[in-house]
């Protein structure tokens, strides 16, 4: 079987691999960095004895995103996890406009295309979209962040229950990491304000969502504790708690 991963080259994504590695699936992954992907195509292979396929591809761009799709559906994927995403710490008016679109690009277009393709062509298997606790709730300093991630977790639901009468043999499932120890932080240009897990116990969680089918996966007690009982605070207090943590890191 093989299992298709986008934003595979570090973090959750990477921790996939190589996981899904462990348990003798072949894997398909992309990135943008060649040399990383190239490097961990030869430690999966030696390590693991499995078949590792590798495609570089920028995927705020489409084009490479349908390239992408173009590259990995011949290996009729079981799992599709479309990883790839990031996300931009600031207040809306300060954060640069270039770097927003991109995100949206990547966080929702890309996302939604590859579902869309996968979805049409799987004949079975799960489309995994990572989303992320901040997507429950509105978050100011992430507000377009979270309102992507809030995008992602709200298609994959629905998507998911509109299987049920379309594609009964395939399900869509949603990823709500709270802080994990990736590469996240060090892009969006902050430090993380709450203790967060490690990529390799995010992974474990999520396959084994995966594996019971769990329609929204949230990998920490903390997490799931914190979405339980923000749905019984008023909004204000939400935006206040949430503007709070946002300006620690």
């Amino acid at each position: 079987m093989y299992v298709a991963i986008t934003g595979a080259t570090s973090g959750i994504g990477k921790e996939l691999a190589y996981q899904y590695a462990k348990l003798r699936n072949n894997v398909i992954l992309t990135g943008r960095r060649e040399q990383e992907l190239k490097s961990i195509q030869a430690d999966l292979q030696k390590q693991y004895s499995i078949q590792a396929q590798i495609f570089k591809a920028d995927l705020s761009v489409l084009s490479e995103v349908e390239a992408f799709y173009q590259f990995a559906s011949p290996f009729e994927p079981e799992i599709v996890i479309n990883n790839a995403g990031f996300g931009i710490v600031d207040y809306f008016i300060q954060a640069p406009l270039d770097r927003e679109l991109n995100m949206i690009q990547t966080n929702i277009v890309a996302l939604h295309v590859l579902t869309k393709r996968f979805l049409q062509s799987m004949k079975q298997g799960v489309i995994l979209n990572v989303a992320s606790i901040a997507g429950l709730l509105p978050t100011p300093k992430m507000a377009a962040y979270a309102a992507t991630k809030a995008y992602v977790n709200h298609f994959s639901n629905a998507l998911d229950y509109e299987c049920k009468h379309t594609k009964p043999s395939v399900r869509v499932l949603s990823l709500c990491p709270g802080p994990v120890y990736t590469e996240f932080a060090q892009v969006a240009g902050v430090s993380m304000a709450l203790k967060g897990i490690s990529a390799e116990t995010c992974a474990k969680v999520a396959i084994q969502g995966i594996k019971r089918k769990k329609r929204i996966i949230i990998p920490s007690l903390p997490m799931k504790l914190a979405r339980f009982f923000t749905r019984f605070l008023p909004l204000s207090l939400s935006l206040s708690v949430s503007h709070s943590l946002q300006k620690k890191k």
